[in-house]
């Protein structure tokens, strides 16, 4: 049995609303779907995160030009020696960032392949599965043009406490003062029983992050989420302590050994790898197991598309708690709320949502079928 071809699709579409966050305007969704397909016409299906800002050819022209001559002819059940043999081959040009962002769609379409051909779930491959629903956070409220806040930010909050959300996180990080106020309100309007967790995406200071975190320490703030820049290991080690809620970060720390630096230091509380962006199965499995060894908790990251949340719904269902026992705390998937033309449509809306859990899916890998027709229309 061997991979015969890898296909890259780019897709990407403009949305009908752009909207904001701390760093810029988003004024379309795009991904990067990987088909990897093997002598018998089996086909496995990964996805490359794309950042908001970020093009599908960065990671395709990766796969195109430099992983798939290695791919094509191996045995697709050697998906940890085509892991390393990809990753050392990009040592001397980089092995951070988007390297590893296309090597992670790839990765995950060779473990899709995988559960195709054995007729199992990925969880299960993974070594199993230890819960088949995981409970859902909405991730929305981002800024519109024509916006008035926190007005709409209360509204949307709503709108997500009336679809059984029990926690939701909200997009932040446009000066201080607007954030405490916008973060107050919130808080305010939804109540004490929902878990409210805050995302800056890098936008401060630690002053300002201290100035922030103080301030809103009675409104009890689940986590905050890279309040600093994930350059800033020190000022994380710094900010962590002033607070009973969590810090936490992790979408641009990249492989087994970078996580290892950052939980060494202390550094943070909860650590968000994204498995379409931090080293795909193979290697955020072994992220998650250096975090075991510290007791530490990781939360992935998950904002793509419905490829992309499969992946992160059978990674969450393989992790343990950390610690193991009778009551644990729950691991929380990342549901995106935002506009996205395609996270629906392109898995057939195969992913079923209820009362605040998304359920894991039970079929071969990853549990979806692939719409080829959106995979056309949103072609780049």
């Amino acid at each position: 049995m061997k991979i015969k071809d890898v296909y890259v699709h780019k897709i990407s579409a403009k949305l009908e609303v752009p909207f904001k966050f701390s760093q810029g305007w988003v004024d379309k969704r795009s991904s990067v779907i990987v088909e990897v397909v093997d002598d018998n016409g089996n086909a496995g299906f990964g996805e490359c995160l794309c950042h908001g800002q970020q093009s599908p050819h960065l990671a395709a022209a990766f796969i195109e030009h430099c992983y798939k001559e290695e791919v094509i002819g191996k045995d697709p059940f050697d998906s940890e020696v085509i892991w390393e043999t990809l990753y050392n081959k990009s040592r001397p040009f980089g092995q951070l960032g988007i390297a590893v962002n296309a090597l992670s769609g790839l990765d995950i379409a060779i473990w899709d392949l995988k559960g195709k051909i054995l007729g199992m779930p990925v969880s299960k491959l993974l070594g199993g599965t230890f819960r088949n629903k995981l409970l859902a956070y909405a991730t929305g409220f981002y800024r519109k043009a024509d916006g008035v806040y926190p007005q709409d930010a209360v509204e949307e909050a709503l709108k997500y406490k009336e679809l059984g959300f029990k926690g939701m996180k909200l997009k932040v990080g446009f000066t201080p003062e607007k954030d405490i106020e916008y973060i107050r309100a919130v808080r305010k309007a939804v109540g004490y029983d929902i878990m409210l967790m805050a995302d800056f995406n890098a936008a401060y200071s630690q002053a300002d992050a201290r100035k922030i975190i103080l301030e809103l320490e009675p409104e009890k703030i689940y986590f905050y989420e890279e309040p600093i820049s994930p350059e800033d290991m020190e000022g994380y080690k710094a900010i962590r302590n002033l607070t009973s809620s969590f810090i936490a970060a992790g979408e641009e720390i990249f492989g087994k050994i970078s996580i290892k630096n950052w939980l060494s230091a202390g550094a943070l509380d909860i650590y968000q790898p994204d498995v379409c962006s931090s080293g795909g199965f193979t290697e955020c499995k072994k992220m998650a197991a250096i975090a075991g060894a510290y007791n530490t908790t990781i939360m992935p990251h998950a904002w793509g598309s419905g490829v992309g949340l499969a992946a992160a719904l059978h990674f969450i269902a393989s992790l343990p708690n950390t610690p193991m026992s009778y009551e644990p705390s729950e691991i929380f998937l990342e549901f995106d709320q935002s506009d996205h033309p395609f996270r629906k449509e392109l898995i057939n809306d195969t992913i079923k949502y209820e009362d605040g859990y998304i359920y894991v899916p039970d079929k071969p890998g990853l549990g979806i079928e692939i719409n080829r027709e959106i995979l056309t229309k949103y072609q780049v």
